[in-house]
Formats: structure tokens, sequence, C-alpha cells
């Protein structure tokens, strides 16, 4: 994933976390927020990622409800 697409869709969307590329090709990360925002960035994830990106598939993982949220802001780990 090209890491600036991913980090303006996060903010448009209103969601935080990261994500990073592995060296196996894949990407991962954490994202929160409201359900539906959330659902729209695992949308987003799933179907568009950015102008280079191929996606294969997708596979969310954990998902919970949390009390309040870990992170400040969107970042893309390295």
């Amino acid at each position: 994933f090209s890491n600036q697409y991913t980090e303006e869709e996060a903010r448009k969307l209103g969601v935080v976390g990261w994500v990073k590329n592995t060296s196996q090709g894949t990407v991962t990360g954490q994202v929160q927020g409201p359900e539906d925002k959330v659902n729209a960035m695992k949308s987003w994830l799933s179907k568009v990622g950015s102008p280079s990106s191929r996606i294969d598939r997708t596979n969310f993982s954990n998902e919970k409800e949390i009390p309040k949220l870990d992170f400040t802001g969107f970042s893309t780990r390295y």
C-alpha cells in the first residue's frame, strides 16, 4: 500500500491506528474508531487501496469494542 493514500483515507474517515507493509508483501495494522467508520476503512482497504496496490484477499481479525481509542492519529510503521 502507498502509505500516503492510506493515511489520507483514514484521516478523511476519522479513524485512528496504524498500518505496516510486511516483508511477505502483505499489510498488517490496527484501525480504531466508530464502527461505521471502521467498516468504511475496511471496505477501502479491501477494494480500493492505493493506485499501485494489488489486493488479493483481506483478512480482518480480533475485532472488539473498546472503551477508548489507543491512538490519536493514523500512521504508517516500518
